[in-house]
């Protein structure tokens, strides 16, 4: 990766996992990165949120800024996208990484499982 000092990073589901990951490398160069993700509060099974992705943003030498969004969400991904550009003056590059995983065959999908994994995958990555 390249130096992203000063650069600002749009990151989708970057609140845990690989997101965060990539958002902690950028931070150490000192990125500007918004945790675009659904998860505010913390719970049992998903303690991490995007107020600690952002603090860990912080932490690393970056400059993190937490925004809540659901990708499927047009007015979602609207309002984050426009809180970035007021924080940090522009977008240099997105990380669409939220997605929605299943991990059972085609005959043992529910459509409401397979109908989140469209509007998460594609229809919310085309929109970011």
């Amino acid at each position: 990766m390249s130096d992203l000092r000063g650069k600002t990073l749009f990151i989708t589901g970057a609140s845990r996992g690989i997101g965060l990951a990539i958002a902690l490398r950028a931070a150490r160069d000192g990125a500007n990165v918004a945790i675009a993700a659904k998860s505010a509060v913390a719970n049992p099974n998903l303690p991490a949120t995007i107020h600690s992705a952002a603090a860990a943003v912080d932490a690393a030498g970056g400059q993190g800024l937490a925004v809540q969004c659901d990708i499927r969400e047009e007015d979602h991904v609207q309002a984050a996208v426009a809180a970035t550009v007021a924080r940090f003056g522009g977008i240099d590059i997105l990380v669409n990484n939220a997605s929605a995983i299943w991990l059972k065959g085609a005959l043992e999908t529910p459509m409401k499982r397979f109908d989140l994994m469209q509007q998460v995958n594609s229809r919310g990555s085309f929109l970011c």
